[in-house]
């Protein structure tokens, strides 16, 4: 959906975050809400009891046909084919260099049949380079015709649970079922970008508004509150969860991103798998690492890391943790400075302040793993 003068595309949620006053940002082609009552507020209420987010700016592809599985195993790290069906896997597209095209989900709709879930930024550059290396399998852009909402929290299965005709309790972390949700056929993911238990629901774009409003009225005697993307950003950041454009993209290889565990070399041949297998002989030289502010100071994206003086490393992301209550980041360091507990500075307006390496996540997932 596109607005009113070409420029930024909508989701079918926009009139609703307008009239709920928030506050609308420019994010990777789209007009989207970064803010309703709060950063902090927004973000706490997510750790604490549970929040409601669009981000139906993300795309998605369906692979189909007797080819599909046999395309995003050439496409994708990860080993697609110990999919069950109604089981979802987190995974990376990357060029034959190593760097990374985009990093996703994939879900197993059937036995040959996937959706991919991938950056609303990317989507354009995802699609163009499925469609060149995906042969073999049909391939739908689904993007433009799907609403993605995400409730998110401890109180998120109980809200979601008031308007579902599926039993949620038994669905297991990072699995599906498709039902309704208020009426609404909603394919209901537990999945989500918070480290908190949630849910992803994928529903039709001219329902958005409908399902929308139903979690607000459900969740409300849990106080639920509508998050923007100033808050997704923090709790993302709380759980070292990447982020395409800032801490991963085409310069990144996944091992340097601390991404290995989604790259299955055992499998059969795919892309960047050459690049990739290189990099584990030879060792990394530089890793992205967590990393606490022993100064009051906020690391931002771009900052130099240094080490005595000299350049060491960049900041991919940095923010103060609401929950954590600590000013946090990651970033890029060389090899040899990775190791917790080394001191670097980051230098913050000319000026360098102390910083230390942490082990990550900064904030324990709270993950429905059973």
């Amino acid at each position: 959906m596109t607005s009113s003068d070409g420029s930024l595309k909508r989701t079918p949620l926009f009139p609703v975050h307008v009239r709920a006053g928030a506050k609308m940002v420019p994010f990777g082609g789209w007009e989207m809400p970064v803010q309703y009552t709060g950063i902090i507020e927004e973000h706490r209420a997510v750790r604490r009891a549970v929040g409601l987010f669009d981000i139906s700016h993300m795309g998605e592809f369906e692979v189909t046909g007797p080819e599909a599985l046999a395309a995003l195993q050439r496409l994708t790290t990860n080993d697609v084919a110990t999919l069950e069906v109604g089981q979802v896997q987190y995974s990376l597209l990357c060029y034959p260099d190593g760097g990374i095209v985009d990093d996703l989900t994939v879900y197993r709709l059937a036995k040959d049949r996937f959706m991919l879930t991938v950056n609303a930024a990317n989507v354009d550059k995802d699609w163009a380079w499925v469609s060149e290396h995906g042969g073999g399998a049909r391939w739908r852009n689904l993007s433009a015709e799907t609403a993605l909402l995400a409730v998110q929290g401890p109180k998120a299965e109980r809200c979601v649970q008031r308007l579902a005709d599926r039993d949620l309790s038994g669905i297991r972390y990072y699995w599906f079922v498709e039902g309704r949700a208020a009426g609404v056929p909603t394919l209901i993911s537990r999945t989500g970008y918070t480290g908190e238990d949630g849910f992803e629901l994928y529903a039709a774009a001219a329902d958005a508004e409908r399902l929308w409003s139903a979690l607000l009225e459900a969740g409300a005697p849990d106080g639920i509150m509508p998050v923007g993307l100033g808050a997704r950003d923090t709790l993302r950041l709380e759980m070292r969860y990447a982020l395409y454009g800032n801490d991963i993209d085409q310069t990144t290889n996944p091992l340097d991103a601390g991404l290995g565990w989604v790259v299955k070399l055992g499998k059969s041949d795919f892309i960047g798998r050459r690049a990739i297998e290189k990099v584990k002989t030879e060792g990394p030289k530089r890793k992205l690492v967590g990393f606490e502010m022993v100064d009051r100071a906020v690391a931002r994206h771009g900052y130099r890391i240094l080490k005595d003086g000299r350049e060491a490393g960049v900041v991919t992301s940095g923010s103060y943790g609401p929950v954590v209550d600590k000013f946090i980041g990651v970033g890029y360091v060389a090899a040899h400075l990775s190791q917790i507990g080394s001191g670097i500075d980051v230098e913050v307006r000319g000026t360098p302040r102390g910083a230390r390496v942490v082990p990550t996540p900064f904030y324990p997932p709270q993950v429905k793993k059973g």
